[in-house]
């Protein structure tokens, strides 16, 4: 059977007959040797034969069969032959079969496949025509909701429903059309289209009735039928409540199972409400607020802008929204100060938090909404600054509960039309442009609120609204007050124009009309529901058509929002992630242009590399030698007490003529100086001592070749806050005065080195003060000779006088060696004339100011002779023979106990810094750096420069992008 599906039957089958054939024959040639005929095996006749002309076999064995002598045996043989020569022939038909059906299929497949080309497109049918999922709860929802709809047994409506029903064609179940009116209970409202105008069947009939009452006898039945008609209508706005509370409680089932499976335990379930997706979406916007402030160029992601006039009742349609009273209020006061971005999202407890604050607001207990109000408040009072009115710093407030709908709203300050006392100048315009700057987000939805209540003619935000989106492609109208306007209004055609979008100028996407409440500030949210429930039931404009029931309360309203919301993000925000990837690769191209070799490090990472730095200086306080402290010390105490040592001291004890008198009146001074002013002022030596190092370490790390020039600015305000910081503690005082007392009171010299110290002390000084003294009469005197002819310079009149006077002045000295320190009226007369004589004429003061330097001069000078002397004179002082040699030493022992105290004084403030003060100025610095780091706007002004900038921008782009990718993936998956 192989073989004849394989097509190769026909070869096997006459390779088999030739066998048999041959077996036959050669088993007759041995039973009959005489025979005349015999058939050899390899004779041509048969075995030459081949076999793909197995056709032919049969003739030639019927050519050959005569010569043979027939058996029985043989005859059967030939039979067989015979028959299998025959399904040979049989067999062949096949293969014109088969290819027959093989070129018949595929010239079928070919026609069916061109018909097909021929054919219209009708995939436009599948847009129109729902699906059969679809279809089939529209029509359970239909049957269930005309459930509760009965009509009168008796009359015409009764008659005219069977006569239009027994007109109509049936239709089959998943194409029974579906009035909009019999639409507006399900969970998800469409916004209407402002044009639409929908009549209920049951107006058609009544127009119809009323149209057709011409006679008097029809006016009675006309009655009766409007009282039907009325009677129906009532039942008709019964069965609608009926269902809309029934919707709302599968709503709070749904709800509170929700609740249940998110406080059941689940690891999953609680971390996807922790990082839900409009919370990833709040986190983006929070990003990139502080990147694009003004919404120019980056940012353009939605967010549902609230904008109304003052008491138009916006932020009250925010509250119902958000399920709880959450914001302050005022009676005809303006409230809303500053922007407050407001994220919904749906949880199982409803919360409130502030993005920047861990504490949470139960929504349930009205004590925590008090605080939650007040927090708010405190917060909008604190951001307006001095001056000003409002604010344009954003307040972030994330909101969480079952059943609320997600999305990103913006409660803005109210319109004003008339600035009022107490307000900014500008409070009026500030509202707009801020209102204005949120709006021209070409992708925020604007959420229009008007005031009902009052004249449509008094509305400002309508016009600010039609001039940023005059096509209204974005923008939501809602009517709030709708309560009072039916009570006041005596057209109720203006509201029906305004719900139809036929009275201001401004379009819209949807209209809608909300109950905000009774005016009672005290009303929880749950009351204003059911008397917005109770108004609607009972409105005389919803029964005469005027309110559709898809434009009705505020469970519609937030639903179409949300929907408009989500909507506009996914058309949206992939668009703004290539715009942050594209802006991420111009900055990484710019990077590596010009700061290829830079690491990049942003303000951040800078800032604590600067701090890094800054600390190991301030440590490095620790490794400075106490012999290099003492140094530092000596010569910033001896720079601050000099003067007064010399002025106040030294100099006028040095004008007694006895030594007795010199020692009583130094050791007078000496004792009030230790006693008032010299340990302040040595606490004072060792905070500049202390500063001193501080500030040359930081100069040092600056000018080091491997410190970055970006962080010097820093450092130089980290040195000069902690200067200004940093307070020596006062109990050292004391112990300083102690020790300064003993030292100044001790007048004796122990010992030859001493004494050798003490006049090489005496003598540096002095030849210290001499140089000052000197360069301060050069000044006064103008360049010499070799100075004016080198440097072209020429004295002035001032200084001719002033070398006059000074040779006068030097006369005195001549005639009196020890001169006193000051002048008597007669000497300044004597040299007064003697210049008049010269031809100058000077003042009295002028020869004052010319003598102090030059008595100081030739006071130094005298002294460093008197030390130059005593340098041989220790014997004579330690054997009391001063006065017998001649040589007066009593200097040398002065200079002696104020270079002993300021020793002593070094020591003491050395330790005091080296264990205390050093230590302190080190937590000073840390505590700096940490303030720094808190303030980003001081950072900002310390690390500057386009490296920094760039740094920092290409982080925040990085950032913005990772969540905007994020949330895009979490997006999509949502969809999935």
């Amino acid at each position: 059977m192989a073989a004849l599906v394989g097509g190769r039957f026909g070869p096997i089958c006459g390779k088999e007959l030739r066998k048999l054939l041959q077996k036959r024959l050669q088993k007759r040639t041995t039973t009959t040797p005489s025979s005349s005929l015999q058939v050899q095996s390899g004779s041509p006749t048969l075995s030459g034969i081949s076999h793909h002309q197995y056709s032919t076999f049969s003739r030639l064995y019927i050519c050959l069969r005569p010569q043979v002598p027939v058996l029985v045996s043989s005859t059967q043989s030939v039979s067989t032959a015979t028959r299998a020569a025959q399904v040979l022939r049989l067999v062949k038909i096949r293969y014109v079969v088969i290819g027959s059906a093989v070129a018949g299929g595929a010239t079928l497949k070919m026609k069916y496949e061109s018909w097909k080309e021929r054919l219209p497109d009708m995939s436009w049918l599948s847009d129109l025509v729902p699906d059969s999922e679809r279809s089939r709860r529209v029509v359970a929802d239909l049957k269930h909701y005309m459930s509760f709809v009965k009509l009168p047994e008796k009359g015409w409506l009764k008659s005219k429903v069977a006569t239009i029903k027994g007109a109509l064609p049936e239709l089959k179940e998943g194409l029974i059309p579906i009035p909009d009116l019999l639409s507006a209970g399900s969970q998800r409202i469409d916004i209407a289209s402002p044009t639409e105008k929908v009549n209920s069947p049951l107006s058609v009939a009544l127009n119809s009735s009323e149209e057709g009452s011409s006679t008097e006898s029809q006016k009675t039945a006309k009655n009766e039928e409007k009282d039907h008609l009325e009677k129906v209508q009532d039942e008709f706005m019964e069965a609608q409540l009926r269902y809309q509370r029934e919707i709302e409680r599968l709503e709070k089932e749904n709800k509170r199972l929700k609740k249940s499976l998110l406080l059941r335990g689940d690891k999953n379930a609680v971390r996807k409400e922790k990082k839900s997706l409009i919370d990833m979406y709040s986190e983006v916007l929070d990003t990139m607020a502080d990147f694009d402030d003004n919404y120019k160029m980056l940012d353009h992601l939605p967010r549902v802008v609230v904008v109304g006039d003052q008491s138009s009742g916006k932020t009250s349609v925010l509250e119902m929204i958000a399920q709880a009273r959450i914001f302050p209020r005022g009676a005809g006061e303006m409230m809303t100060r500053s922007p407050v971005k407001v994220t919904l999202s749906e949880g199982p407890d409803h919360i409130a938090q502030f993005n920047d604050s861990g504490k949470v607001y139960d929504l349930t207990k009205e004590t925590e909404l008090k605080a939650l109000r007040k927090e708010i408040e405190l917060r909008m009072k604190g951001s307006v600054q001095e001056g000003r009115t409002i604010s344009t710093e954003v307040i972030s407030l994330s909101v969480r509960g079952p059943g609320i709908q997600r999305m990103v709203l913006v409660d803005l300050p109210g319109m004003i039309s008339t600035v009022t006392t107490g307000m900014a100048a500008d409070t009026k315009n500030a509202i707009q442009e801020l209102s204005k700057r949120y709006m021209n987000n070409p992708n925020a939805i604007i959420l229009c609120i008007q005031d009902g209540a009052v004249d449509a003619e008094r509305s400002i935000v309508t016009d600010l609204v039609s001039s940023v989106d005059p096509s209204g492609k974005r923008t939501i109208f809602v009517l709030t007050k709708v309560d009072l306007a039916e009570k006041q209004s005596a057209n109720p055609s203006r509201i029906r124009q305004i719900l139809e979008g036929r009275l201001f100028p401004m379009k819209a996407l949807g209209y809608f009309a909300v109950v905000t409440g009774k005016g009672n500030t005290d009303d929880s949210i749950s009351t204003i529901r059911m008397y917005e429930e109770q108004f609607f039931r009972n409105s005389q404009l919803f029964k005469s058509g005027t309110f559709k029931p898809n434009q009705m309360n505020t469970q519609n309203l937030s639903f179409a929002v949300s929907d408009c919301f989500w909507k506009m993000v996914r058309e949206s925000v992939e668009q703004q992630a290539d715009i942050y990837k594209a802006s991420r690769f111009n900055l990484e191209t710019e990077w590596k242009n010009n700061f290829s070799r830079i690491r990049e490090l942003d303000r951040d990472e800078l800032f604590e590399r600067a701090k890094g730095e800054i600390l190991d200086e301030v440590l490095c306080l620790s490794e400075i030698t106490p012999k290099h402290w003492e140094e530092v010390i000596n010569t910033v105490f001896w720079n601050r007490v000099a003067g007064l040592v010399f002025e106040g001291i030294y100099i006028p004890s040095a004008q007694s003529d006895d030594a007795g008198t010199f020692n009583t009146s130094v050791d007078i001074k000496l004792k009030q100086w230790a006693e008032q002013n010299l340990p302040q002022t040595s606490v004072e030596v060792g905070r500049e001592a202390l500063m001193k190092e501080f500030d040359r370490l930081i100069e040092k790390s600056k000018a080091n070749k491997d410190s970055d020039v970006v962080y010097d600015k820093i450092k130089s305000a980290v040195k000069e806050e902690g200067i200004s910081r940093h307070k020596w503690q006062t109990n050292a005082v004391d112990s300083i005065k102690v020790i300064q007392l003993n030292a100044l009171e001790d007048r004796s010299v122990h010992d030859r080195q001493q004494w050798d110290e003490a006049i090489s002390f005496m003598e540096n000084t002095l030849k210290q003060r001499l140089k000052e003294t000197e360069a301060k009469i050069n000044e006064m005197n103008g360049p010499g000779t070799t100075e004016r002819w080198t440097h072209w310079k020429s004295l002035t009149q001032d200084q001719v006088n002033r070398r006059q006077t000074q040779e006068e002045l030097e006369k005195l000295f001549q005639s009196e060696a020890k001169h006193k320190p000051h002048l008597s009226a007669d000497e300044i007369t004597t040299v007064k004339k003697n210049l008049q004589t010269k031809g100058v004429d000077v003042e009295n003061e002028f020869i004052c100011e010319t003598w102090h330097p030059l008595f100081r001069k030739h006071f130094l000078q005298n002294s460093l002779s008197l030390a130059s002397e005593c340098r041989r004179g220790f014997y004579h002082y330690q054997r009391d023979l001063n006065d017998d040699s001649g040589v007066n030493c009593h200097d040398v022992v002065l200079f002696w106990r104020i270079h002993r105290m300021v020793q002593l004084t070094s020591n003491v403030l050395r330790q005091q810094i080296m264990n205390t003060e050093a230590r302190r100025l080190e937590k000073e610095v840390k505590q700096i750096m940490e303030d720094y780091s808190d303030d980003r706007e001081t950072l900002e002004k310390l690390l500057t420069g386009r490296r920094v900038d760039l740094a920092e921008e290409l982080k925040k782009v990085r950032h913005i992008q990772e969540k905007l990718e994020e949330f895009i993936a979490a997006l999509q998956k949502e969809k999935v």
